[in-house]
């Protein structure tokens, strides 16, 4: 099934690049299927679940950083999901039960910090806020999709 992720403003990338007001991104499986104005992706995929967050909507983030202390390696990666990361620097998974903790999340594993960018046919990892990162404000990651799934939403 295709889902359109919608939020008050879309942007394709946290370092300054394009927004798109009540844009969305179309997911498909794993995969963004397309990015554009919700209006268009509607008219273009009228069958399509919409799914609107009242944030900002942006790419997954890179934890680059210890991840937080839990019980559990599940729950360590799980904290992480909650910010609206996706992905994980490599140099801070040395733990094998972490690290097949975070495969099994879905959890990007990357070799350095840089930051993810949406764009079609890429992997699905999007995240919104209630605030605004680019502005250095996330807020509250109102919901976390990481390889096209819903892993973390704001109650």
């Amino acid at each position: 099934m295709l889902t359109l992720h919608t939020g008050r403003e879309l942007v394709l990338d946290w370092d300054g690049g394009p927004s798109v007001p009540h844009g969305a991104v179309a997911v498909r499986g794993d995969r963004i299927a397309a990015i554009g104005a919700l209006d268009v992706l509607r008219e273009r995929f009228p069958t399509a679940r919409v799914r609107s967050w009242p944030g900002v909507l942006g790419p997954g983030r890179v934890h680059d950083g210890a991840l937080p202390g839990a019980p559990s390696p599940r729950e360590r990666v799980h904290a992480v999901l909650t910010t609206g990361g996706v992905a994980v620097v490599a140099g801070h998974l040395t733990d094998p039960a972490l690290r097949s903790a975070a495969e099994r999340a879905g959890v990007l594993v990357r070799p350095d910090g840089r930051p993810l960018a949406l764009a079609e046919s890429a992997r699905a990892d999007l995240a919104a806020f209630d605030g605004d990162p680019r502005a250095g404000a996330p807020g509250e990651c109102l919901v976390t999709v990481c390889a096209g799934r819903i892993v973390h939403r704001r109650r």
